[in-house]
This record gives structure tokens, C-alpha cells and sequence, in this order.
């Protein structure tokens, strides 16, 4: 059953691809059927008879002509309603009674019904049904009102009800298919939009965690090299804050990597994101950077902070320190407040710093408006612009219950093309 089964889908495609033997193959259908047609007798009274009469060389012409305009019925279906349409009525006004030419239009006129609109069905359709059955009535020998007559009104309006009825399931699957194939791309499209979101997510997490840490290294370093010759105490001491804030920036990246392993990858680590659980832990990192900080934190009893408003805020964070360690210039501190009012959480980093004039014109850091897209995309808002009396400030609400929102673009002064 398999292999017929197979057989026939594979004979179905091929004439899918070869129409014009299919064609043919439906005129030599036609032509068989109007031949043993034309040997009936209609008049007889008792019914019609076979083998009564026999038609006559012009029928026979007009037979072969009507089947072989049918080989062109899918390209010239006009044309070809119009050749078996004449036929039919030469046939009707010359011979009677008339063999079966009108089987040719009745497939013409199908074809027509099938492959055009329904108006111009039936247009067509109509004005063949008149001008056939006008024919008949009016030069057969046969009474108008006979139902030979009436037949060739009869088949002619199934074939274009046949017709329009097929044409219109046809646009009923193709709308279905439509549909479908339109769903399958909203349905990619979004899985797309979501791997992207995923994405940029971990491109700013990826930031954050480069950015901070390879500040505190390069400070380090560069206090490392100072004080070698003179100072080697102080030396090894900034080259172990180095080798700890590399080892810290190694560990959020594999942390942040790991998100992107699939199944069946080495086993990623478990470790939580960061949050301000462990803030005390990034504030001592910058001030062994050689930055004091001063922390005021007042969450309050409530709920723990959902994880992303958590994450964020410790992002918040870490980047506006790591932005006054570059930018604040010497003999700066810090001031980080994370406040938690009603339904908002407001996180606050302020210093007084005036400038560090030799590394704040390099670049065009993306610190700033990284951070502003991670707080919108919560529903919250982020300012940030210089103090009055000089330092920098960084002002961050978060929704406790994060809402995303379109991403608004607050003006920004002072240095916001100079961030990491």
C-alpha cells in the first residue's frame, strides 16, 4: 500500500509539472466521449438508442477540432471557449439532430469558471448558455421546449457553477495556507525579537562587568608602577588588588557566559547574579582602588527587590563608580544611597570630583546610556548631569514591580560621552 500510495503521489506531481499532458490527455477523453455520443439517437421514442445512426464526416471534423482547442484550455481559456463555442454552433445550425460538441465548451466554460473571477464567470457564462441554447431551439427540428434543448442550457450552467465552486475552494485553501505561513513567520519573528532582547541583556551585563573591573585594574596598575622603584611595599599591594579584580572580572564573565550554553555544553556555574547583596563587597573593591565611598542603604522591612530591579540598581551602581574612579579626578569620593520609597526604589551615587583632565575627552563610552536603557526597560528613569558647585551626580528610580516601557531619552549634560 506504501508503494502505491507513493506511486500515485509521484504520478500526481509529474502531472503537476507537465499540464499539457494532462490536457491532452482530458481532450482525448472528451473526443472518445463525444464520438460514442454522436452514434445515439435522442428522437427515438421510447428513449435514446444506440447504434441508430452514424455521424456525419462534418460532425466527426467538428468533434476533432472542439477536443484538440482543449490541449490550450490553461493558456488561451478564452480563445478556447470561443473555438469550441463556435464549433458547437455550426454543429447545432448544420446537423440535426447535432452530435455532442457542446461537451468541449461545457470544459472550456469550466476551465473559464476556475480560473478567472466570479463576475466574469458569470458574463460569460450566460451569454454561452443563451447563444447555445438560442441555437438549439431555433434551427433544430426538435420542439423549443424539448429537453434536448433545455440540456444544453443545463450543462452549460453546472460547468460554471462546477467552476466557480472549485475556483472558490481553491481561495479558501490558499487563504488557510496564507494564514498559516503567516503565523509560522510571527512566531519566528518573535522567537528572533526574544534572542535578541537575550542578547542585549547579556551585551550590557557583559559591559558592566568589563568596564568595572578593567578601570580598577588599569588604576591599580598604573599605582603599581609608580611606586616600584620607590615604594615596593605599595607595589605589591596594588598588583594583589590587580590579580583580585581580575579574578572577579573572570568570574562574572563565565557567569554571564554560561547563559549562552546550550544543553549538553560543561556544566555552567549556578551562581546567582549580583545584586545589593553584595554591594559592601563592590564598595571595598573601589576603595582599595584608592576612591572613598560612603554607603547609605535603607531598604526597609518589606519584600526583597524582584531580581531584575535588584540587578539593576547593583548595575546602576557599579558603573557610576566606575565612572568616578576614571572621570572624578584625584582626591574625589563617593557618596552611594539606595533608598526604597512606597512602590519605587531610588538609588542615588554623588562625588565631588572636578575632572580628570587627561582621560575624560577619549572615547565615545556607552557607561551612560547603557545604564539608561537597563533602567527604562524596568519602567523607571535615570538622570544624570553635574552638581551645583561641581562633582557628578547619578539619580536612578526603579519600580519595585518592573514594567517595561518605551525607552525615553532624558537630556544629559556634562559627561555623558565620557563614560566607560
Amino acid at each position: 500500500m506504501t508503494t502505491l500510495g507513493t506511486g500515485v503521489l509521484r504520478f500526481r506531481h509529474w502531472l503537476r509539472d507537465h499540464p499539457l499532458a494532462l490536457d491532452g490527455a482530458l481532450a482525448l477523453g472528451v473526443l472518445v466521449s463525444m464520438i460514442i455520443g454522436s452514434f445515439a439517437d435522442p428522437s427515438s421514442h421510447s428513449g435514446p438508442t444506440f447504434g441508430t445512426r452514424t455521424p456525419a464526416a462534418s460532425s466527426v471534423l467538428l468533434m476533432v477540432l472542439g477536443a484538440l482547442a482543449l490541449v490550450w484550455r490553461r493558456r488561451h481559456p478564452m480563445a478556447v471557449l470561443v473555438a469550441t463555442g463556435g464549433l458547437t454552433v455550426v454543429e447545432l445550425v448544420m446537423v440535426d439532430p447535432p452530435a455532442p460538441v457542446v461537451m468541449s465548451v461545457v470544459i472550456a466554460l469550466y476551465t473559464i469558471a476556475a480560473r478567472t473571477d466570479r463576475p466574469t464567470t458569470w458574463r460569460v457564462g450566460l451569454l454561452t448558455m443563451a447563444a447555445l441554447t438560442a441555437a438549439a431551439m431555433f434551427f433544430g427540428s426538435a420542439p423549443w421546449y424539448s429537453q434536448e434543448n433545455f440540456g444544453v442550457f443545463a450543462w452549460t450552467g453546472m460547468a460554471s457553477a462546477a467552476g466557480d465552486a472549485v475556483r472558490s475552494r481553491r481561495a479558501f485553501v490558499d487563504a488557510i495556507r496564507e494564514r498559516a505561513e503567516r503565523a509560522e513567520r510571527t512566531r519566528e519573528e518573535e522567537a528572533r525579537r526574544r534572542v535578541a532582547e537575550e542578547r542585549l541583556r547579556i551585551a550590557r551585563d557583559l559591559h558592566d562587568v568589563v568596564a568595572h573591573h578593567i578601570a580598577l585594574v588599569n588604576v591599580q596598575a598604573g599605582v603599581a608602577a609608580h611606586v616600584m622603584d620607590k615604594r615596593p611595599d605599595q607595589a605589591k599591594q596594588a598588583l594583589a588588588h590587580v590579580r583580585e579584580a581580575s579574578r572577579s572580572a573572570l568570574n562574572e564573565l563565565r557567569a554571564t557566559v554560561g547563559l549562552l550554553r546550550q544543553s549538553g555544553d560543561p556544566e555552567a556555574p549556578t551562581e546567582p547574579a549580583p545584586g545589593l547583596a553584595v554591594l559592601d563587597a563592590l564598595v571595598e573593591t573601589v576603595r582599595r582602588a584608592g576612591l572613598p565611598v560612603e554607603v547609605a542603604c535603607a531598604t526597609g522591612d518589606g519584600p526583597p527587590l524582584p531580581a531584575a530591579v535588584d540587578l539593576a540598581a547593583y548595575r546602576v551602581i557599579q558603573e557610576a563608580l566606575t565612572n568616578v574612579r576614571k572621570h572624578a579626578g584625584p582626591g574625589a569620593k563617593a557618596e552611594v544611597s539606595v533608598v526604597r520609597v512606597g512602590a519605587t526604589a531610588e538609588v542615588m551615587v554623588l562625588d565631588n570630583g572636578r575632572g580628570n583632565p587627561d582621560g575624560g575627552g577619549e572615547g565615545g563610552g556607552h557607561g551612560l546610556l547603557g545604564m539608561r536603557e537597563r533602567v527604562t526597560a524596568l519602567g523607571g528613569t535615570l538622570a544624570a548631569g553635574p552638581r551645583y558647585g561641581g562633582g557628578f551626580r547619578v539619580h536612578a528610580i526603579l519600580p519595585v514591580k518592573a514594567l517595561p516601557q518605551q525607552s525615553e531619552q532624558p537630556d544629559v549634560v556634562g559627561r555623558t560621552g565620557e563614560n566607560a
